[in-house]
């Protein structure tokens, strides 16, 4: 009887399965997910886009600059004004090369938002898009 207690004993150990490797993987995947995201950076103000029929979905590394209803201009939830506009563009694109997405206001005068554009276009950029609803 006692040889029987060991033997069951001994299969008990030898079935427990050591944890410890996977918790490790598991937290090296969270590191590595959390590294390689990448955050939209948002304008910072909430705008009525336009509709239109032919919207598409543009790149997410891009620089956004939102004009509001009221005619000021924003970038990461600062207002720089029109004279702001070549400076913040210029800035960002000494780092990468990026496209510059201009969310303006239904409400936006033509005026004012060819002038966001011929400043993003005299920073040095080659793609200025206007954000669009579908």
């Amino acid at each position: 009887m006692r040889k029987r207690k060991l033997v069951f004993d001994q299969q008990s150990r030898a079935s427990d399965i050591n944890v410890s490797p996977l918790i490790d993987i598991v937290f090296i995947l969270l590191i590595f997910f959390i590294v390689t995201t990448v955050f939209v950076e948002e304008s910072g103000v909430e705008v009525q886009k336009p509709q239109v029929a032919s919207a598409q979905q543009l790149e997410k590394r891009s620089i956004l600059i939102a004009i509001t209803s009221e005619g000021q201009i924003f970038h990461g939830g600062q207002e720089i004004g029109l004279r702001g506009v070549r400076g913040v563009v210029k800035r960002l694109l000494k780092q990468e090369d990026m496209p510059v997405i201009v969310q303006a206001d239904r409400t936006v005068s033509i005026d004012l938002y060819a002038n966001v554009h011929d400043e993003a276009a005299l920073a040095g950029a080659k793609q200025i898009n206007l954000a669009t609803k579908k």
